[in-house]
């Protein structure tokens, strides 16, 4: 819907103050389409677009973008409209917003709400954003484990207008202690008559309110659950998280994964300065720089065979640009797992054992198709063979490394994904050149 003709329709009613041509635009484009236009829009346009959005509009719109930009708009409305606006969102979107507010005008803004919606807020600002009570939504639907399932589906249809979080009917106790969960689907499928202890399953999957808001995305994810309850220390239940929350969490955490393997995490560029930047990112291009300096020192080595056979240089970037590559995709492979929960160090035999059997059958259908172009090229079979023998092992080796240097760093306690693209690309140049260079030495009499 936002095209350049959307575009120029919403621009030319602003600019010919058309309110009610706005309003009624709203009723064929959705939430994710107001959003793009107020990205697009200079902030003029975008203070005349949210005026004229319908009451009902703007949450919906807010909860869509980020909160340090849903934020910035809130700060343009009066007080009391900002008030009434956080009071039609979900609490936890509404508490996104307000973390990315000035505490004064947070302040002043809460003031103006319904005192329960506001006590709400602040019980949720009381939580590390970062953690799984900060993620969490406190609006749930229990009961009691002696009331029947058709009185449980009563209670369900009397709050149901007042949230979005239906997919599961916690069971308490009267102390609010967690006693079960009941799924919707099998709650209407039950007898009428009978007790909801009955038919809940006992014990479910919950959540710690001080754990990580991402054990909380991955519980949901690996469990393919739709919410996971979270609980205090007396596990007494404080709210649920919700899969739509998680899957913004777990995109968040690969995106700041791969930034962190080229040493580009946007957070930590955006709260330090650039020395700080450096002295982040340094060691590990010293490591790096270390290790790296061994495939100088052997090439350096064995710098007389590639003075008698030139030709041999001209294959060095093709053997350390694959094998890099291949040992990239083992890493990359490994630290998905590991953030997922599917590959963990107590498996690390058989993930290593699979890696390198994937890896070998890439390293001989690679080291022969090489091996044969620098044969023909050479026009000398032994070329062909030491150019074949270095691209396989330079590729098993960094099979190798790529699988088994992000699990040492979990166990070390460093992040696998900063880690493990440099050290893998500079064990695999040293080992690769070196068994480049010694089979050339080998065969020196056949090369030329």
């Amino acid at each position: 819907m936002t095209d350049a003709t959307f575009l120029d329709e919403v621009r030319t009613l602003i600019a010919a103050h058309e309110r009610e041509g706005i309003a009624g635009l709203s009723k064929r484009v959705g939430p994710a389409d107001w959003v793009e236009l107020v990205r697009r829009f200079d902030p003029a346009e975008v203070s005349l677009l949210v005026a004229w959005l319908p009451d009902e509009e703007l949450p919906k719109v807010l909860a869509e973008l980020g909160p340090v930009e849903a934020a910035g708009i809130l700060r343009s409305l009066a007080r009391s409209t900002a008030a009434d606006v956080l009071e039609a969102m979900a609490p936890d979107d509404a508490t996104d917003i307000v973390e990315a507010l000035p505490d004064a005008v947070a302040e002043q803004i809460l003031v103006q709400m319904e005192p329960v919606e506001a006590a709400e807020l602040r019980g949720l600002l009381a939580y590390p954003p970062e953690s799984a009570a900060g993620l969490m939504t406190p609006s749930f639907v229990a009961v009691l484990p002696e009331v029947r399932t058709d009185q449980a589906i009563a209670a369900l249809r009397a709050v149901a207008a007042e949230t979005d979080a239906l997919y599961d009917v916690y069971v308490l106790d009267a102390d609010d202690r967690l006693l079960g969960a009941l799924p919707l689907r099998e709650l209407v499928l039950s007898p009428a008559e009978r007790l909801v202890r009955e038919v809940m399953r006992a014990d479910p999957i919950r959540v710690r309110a001080e754990a990580e808001a991402e054990t909380a995305a991955k519980l949901l994810r690996n469990h393919n659950l739709m919410s996971v309850p979270v609980v205090d220390a007396g596990d007494r239940l404080l709210g649920i998280v919700t899969v739509d929350d998680a899957t913004d969490v777990l995109e968040a955490a690969l995106v700041e994964d791969y930034l962190r393997q080229a040493g580009t995490d946007a957070e930590e560029m955006a709260r330090r300065n650039p020395f700080q930047i450096a002295r982040l990112r340094l060691p590990w291009l010293l490591g790096t720089l270390v290790i790296e300096l061994g495939a100088g020192l052997v090439i350096a080595r064995f710098d007389e065979v590639l003075t008698e056979v030139i030709l041999l240089a001209s294959f060095m970037p093709v053997i350390s640009a694959v094998s890099g590559n291949v040992g990239l995709q083992a890493a990359a492979i490994v630290v998905r797992g590991l953030d997922s929960g599917h590959v963990t160090g107590d498996r690390w035999r058989r993930e290593v054992g699979r890696e390198l059997a994937t890896t070998l059958l890439m390293a001989l259908v690679c080291g022969l198709t090489l091996g044969l172009v620098g044969a023909v090229w050479s026009r000398h079979l032994p070329f062909g063979l030491v150019i074949g023998g270095a691209m396989t092992c330079s590729m098993l080796t960094a099979g190798f490394m790529g699988t088994v240097i992000p699990m040492l760093s979990k166990r070390l306690g460093f992040d696998p994904a900063t880690t493990a693209g440099p050290f893998e690309t500079a064990f695999q140049d040293v080992v690769g050149f070196a068994v480049f260079l010694w089979l050339a030495s080998l065969l020196r009499d056949y090369l030329r």
